[in-house]
């Protein structure tokens, strides 16, 4: 219709009237354009409240594994101490006790997200419709984190590969099986390590494996090399927690 008017104005040359047609044209385009802008970049906006308010249960629970690992390797800890006192020859370290905490002290964890993941469903259009500066810092901190620094490759130290060429498989099935990570019943996603190890092992086969871990006397210095790798571990992975507590708190529950 507006197309017939034009042609109308333009035979009759009333250009004064093809001037305003053309600008109504102009305009109705241009506003149309805008409408839908606006629209795609509400629906944009409604989008990404909607990530962060699924993001904000999923980086509560994120800070809380991570907050575990701490408790976890204070265990595998003190099992450490109890085998370096059996490498130098503490008479209170039975045998038995000495392997146990030889196998013990091997035990890691790591942790189970992958940022990548949150990376890929979030994506880069949804933080850039962040207006928060602070919430759209923390959270691509937490998507470009390296999750290399937290994971099981960070701790799969030579020691714990070499403690357990030496320990007979029969004690270590005993151990895992009665000693081993336990997942926590209000979060099996998060485990826990046994204080204690009270199982028993025949004196003699108790005896064979102390005298073969004596026998590696580079073990103890694995050891420390192991836990410095668990220190660092920690470091990172508190590093991350302090990340996800910050995004929380910008995030509306």
């Amino acid at each position: 219709m507006i197309l017939r008017r034009i042609t109308h104005h333009m035979k009759a040359q009333n250009w004064t009237a093809i001037g305003i047609e053309f600008v109504l044209v102009v305009a109705g385009v241009f506003l149309g354009i805008t409408a839908a802008n606006w629209n795609q970049a509400r629906a944009e906006q409604e989008q990404t409240r909607r990530l962060l308010s699924q993001l904000r249960p999923e980086l509560v629970d994120f800070e809380k594994f991570l907050s575990s690992l701490e408790a976890y390797y204070q265990i595998t800890g003190r099992y450490a101490e109890t085998a370096f006192a059996g490498w130098s020859g503490d008479p209170r370290i039975s045998d038995r006790d000495f392997v146990i905490a030889a196998y013990q002290a091997s035990q890691v964890t790591a942790v189970g997200n992958n940022t990548n993941v949150w990376s890929q469903i979030f994506g880069a259009d949804n933080l850039r419709n962040i207006d928060d500066y602070d919430l759209r810092r923390g959270i691509a901190r937490i998507m470009t984190f390296d999750n290399s620094l937290v994971d099981l490759a960070a701790v799969a130290t030579p020691y714990r590969e070499q403690v357990r060429k030496v320990i007979p498989q029969p004690i270590q099935e005993a151990i895992r099986t009665n000693c081993g990570d336990r997942a926590l019943p209000e979060n099996p996603g998060i485990f826990k390590l046994p204080e204690s190890c009270n199982i028993a092992i025949d004196e003699i086969e108790a005896a064979k494996a102390a005298a073969a871990l004596r026998a590696r006397p580079e073990l103890e210095s694995e050891l420390r090399w192991h836990r410095a790798a668990v220190a660092n571990q920690l470091l990172n992975a508190n590093v991350m927690r302090q990340f996800a507590r910050e995004v929380t708190s910008r995030i509306e529950p």
